[in-house]
């Protein structure tokens, strides 16, 4: 479901663009777009957290599994993510209200992202990227270690398994997991922090399809 409507937040606007040869889009369109992408993308973090934390408990104990990965804990924490998600899509919008844009008001992208709008802004965005660079690396930085702990445990765990089959079904079920993983963070990150990315609009767009279409 994060998917689809991660998808849908940036691939109908890119189809419409391409279809009627029109790109204008309004302010408030723009906005309101930034602030989606960063709602799904936090909650689509949050998800994949939970799936390593579930793969974690269903390889490494599994005798506990059904009581540890309980629905009342599993609600829980989608609410969490989403809470945090929302949160911290707010809080980038609100900071980009305060920004005045130049004249020049052409993103090379196909869908309108926050660094971007701070390319554009003749205002002073020192505490948008301190803003930017901290809350990317609690968001995103803590969650991936959470991944790469869980699945240090994992690969450890099923090494000791004597069964070659039950050994490729271990595997089975973290790889879909671990290559989303790694094109998720790895691009996303390459948004954020790359200075090739930061300079470069065509290597950006290219990162962002990476996260925003090829990962759902």
């Amino acid at each position: 479901f994060i998917d689809i409507c991660f998808t849908t937040t940036t691939i109908p606007k890119m189809l419409v663009n391409i279809q009627t040869q029109s790109k204008s889009t309004s302010y408030t369109g723009f906005l309101t777009q930034i602030c989606f992408v960063l709602t799904f993308a936090g909650l689509k973090n949050g998800i994949l957290v939970m799936m390593a934390y579930d793969r974690f408990v269903a390889i490494c104990h599994p005798l506990r599994y059904n009581v540890i990965m309980n629905p009342k804990l599993c609600r829980l924490l989608v609410l969490i993510s989403f809470i945090v998600s929302v949160l911290d899509a707010l809080l980038h919008t609100l900071m980009a209200l305060r920004l005045s844009l130049c004249t020049e008001l052409k993103i090379p992208h196909f869908f309108c992202e926050l660094a971007h709008i701070l390319k554009l802004t003749c205002s002073d965005i020192l505490i948008n990227n301190i803003l930017v660079y901290l809350v990317t690396s609690l968001l995103g930085v803590i969650p991936l270690s959470g991944i790469i702990f869980s699945c240090t445990r994992i690969v450890s765990s099923v090494l000791k398994i004597l069964s070659a089959g039950r050994k490729d079904k271990a595997f089975s079920i973290c790889g879909s997991h671990l290559i989303v993983v790694s094109l998720f963070y790895g691009t996303g990150f390459g948004v954020y922090f790359s200075s090739a990315a930061t300079h470069s609009s065509r290597k950006s767009a290219v990162v962002s399809v990476m996260y925003t279409v090829v990962t759902p």
